[in-house]
């Protein structure tokens, strides 16, 4: 009887144990997406700061660009890879309507609010760029995690599955530059 309870106490220890570390692992990942949540709503801050710069300009492309920044999705620590590519597609409609606005403006293109900010925006799609770096990183361990043995006895009883990966495509190999 006494070994009996020491093998259903060291299997609910290391139920306990390895439900611990499934959390921490999904909290991990949750962490990445906040991450990138937080460079994509910089990159906005940025563009709208552009827009302010522009008013003068045209009230006419203003608007515009104040309704797709009005329609883009809010990502959070709860997104999906596909969420943040839904946003990404709307950002970069976004930047391809305002580039083309800018060239009928030289004197905006030339103003060092306008290259600031652009320099600003290329600095957060980069770090976009690496925070998906690091939520893959953070999914592949996550999903190792569930998928080794004696894990996988318990992952899929408690309720843990595998996470998205953000897909490499070309669009992200070849990611526009916006510059003047």
């Amino acid at each position: 009887m006494i070994i009996i309870l020491i093998i259903v106490a060291i299997l609910v220890i290391f139920a306990i144990a390895t439900y611990n570390s499934l959390v921490r692992n999904e909290e991990m990942v949750a962490n990445s997406m906040a991450q990138i949540a937080a460079q994509v709503e910089s990159r906005w801050d940025a563009l709208r700061n552009l827009m302010d710069a522009t008013k003068h300009y045209s009230n006419f492309e203003l608007e515009a660009f104040e309704k797709i920044t009005q329609n883009r999705s809010a990502i959070n620590k709860k997104s999906s890879p596909s969420d943040v590519e839904e946003d990404d597609q709307a950002f970069a409609g976004a930047m391809r309507s305002f580039y083309a606005v800018a060239e009928n403006y030289p004197d905006l293109k030339s103003s060092e609010l306008y290259k600031d900010t652009m320099a600003s925006i290329n600095k957060y799609e980069d770090n976009v760029r690496h925070s998906r770096m690091i939520y893959n990183d953070t999914v592949t361990k996550f999903n190792r995690s569930i998928k080794t043995f004696p894990q996988n006895l318990f992952a899929g009883m408690l309720g843990f599955s595998e996470k998205e990966y953000f897909a490499n495509d070309q669009t992200k190999v070849d990611a526009p530059r916006f510059s003047d």
